[in-house]
């Protein structure tokens, strides 16, 4: 079991760069079935961090009952000296968590040696998080992989993590070569969760409600992070809690999808006010809820090439027309368009 700040953490929404900004964490939050969210990763440079980093970084959202979340700060780096006195910093600011980055896959942070790159030097890991665990006087965290290149590891990563003095960790059970692709293999979930003392997060593949309790009664784990599924289902966490409390989950409409998606408009054109306004932050949502009409991608195609917010959204305002049928938002994946519970449970028996 999970507590931070005296919330039982069952569920969090996982941190995603270019995503997990205040307005997305509060639009999330303020649907319910949340109880931790995170924040985008925070780069820890040879510069201190700015005053205005720290507000935005540590930006409180409330839920549906209008109390504010616990919240998760991420922050990203491998000079521990810079990195503890950012932790403390980030703590001092409110952070009920200081969560470390060590599973960003992407080149240009790996060339860095940072992000899943550190899952390579188990004892710069191990020396990052002590430095950082007597900055912090709350909770300390970090988001794994199963590896870099292999997963033969993972044990002796997440036990480093542990002994370093982190109070949870989130895994997510690809390794670093596979960056997105492949099956999330939740066996690695159920492993650590055997190994280690402290609580582990389960992230990965968790596209329909039904697949975070599937999660953990696999695995055991003591909490579900999902990220890219909450991008195509904002409905996800709502359906979760619906599924723990025995309710019937909500199964949105077409004209909920466009509903949810003037809303965020609405919401981003007060904040973001670059040359195009939201339009790219609007797309990336769009390319994740269009694989979730059943259209064969006509939406989503023609979202992506729109010009401005305008076009977007008169191609939004068509989806009113579909029903919840041709919508595969339902808890359970109705349409099973994505690769969940049973096709993953497939493709590992395949594998092996």
């Amino acid at each position: 079991m999970l507590h931070v700040a005296g919330h039982e953490v069952r569920t969090v929404l996982a941190p995603m760069e270019g995503v997990s900004h205040p307005p997305f964490r509060a639009l999330m939050a303020a649907r319910g079935g949340l109880d931790l969210v995170c924040t985008e990763f925070v780069r820890i440079s040879p510069a201190p961090l700015s005053p205005k980093m720290l507000r935005e970084s540590v930006a409180l959202c409330d839920g549906p009952d209008g109390q504010p979340l616990p919240l998760s700060v991420q922050v990203m780096g491998n000079d521990a000296a810079k990195m503890a006195e950012a932790a403390g910093l980030v703590a001092a600011a409110g952070a009920a968590v200081v969560d470390v980055n060590m599973g960003c896959p992407m080149p240009r942070v790996v060339r860095k040696g940072v992000g899943a790159a550190m899952l390579k030097d188990p004892a710069l890991l191990r020396d990052v998080l002590g430095q950082m665990r007597e900055q912090v006087p709350g909770l300390l965290s970090a988001k794994i992989r199963a590896g870099f290149d292999d997963a033969d590891n993972v044990v002796r990563i997440a036990t480093v993590v542990q002994e370093a003095g982190a109070d949870f960790i989130a895994v997510h059970p690809r390794r670093r070569c596979d960056f997105y692709e492949g099956v999330a293999d939740w066996r690695i979930i159920a492993t650590l969760t055997r190994e280690l003392r402290i609580p582990v997060i389960g992230n990965g593949d968790v596209w329909y409600a039904a697949d975070a309790l599937r999660m953990e009664r696999e695995t055991g784990c003591a909490a579900v992070m999902i990220g890219r599924p909450a991008m195509r289902n904002p409905w996800i966490f709502q359906q979760v809690a619906d599924l723990r409390a025995g309710r019937e989950p909500f199964a949105p409409a077409g004209e909920d999808v466009a509903a949810w998606l003037h809303e965020v408009a609405a919401d981003y054109a007060r904040i973001f006010h670059r040359k195009r306004g939201p339009l790219g932050k609007l797309k990336e949502l769009v390319r994740w809820i269009g694989r979730a009409v059943d259209d064969e991608g006509t939406f989503r195609r023609a979202g992506l090439r729109a010009a401005t917010v305008d076009e977007l959204m008169h191609l939004v305002d068509g989806l009113a027309e579909f029903p919840a049928e041709r919508i595969d938002l339902g808890a359970h994946g109705h349409l099973a368009f994505e690769r969940s519970g049973s096709a993953r449970l497939e493709a590992l028996a395949q594998s092996a």
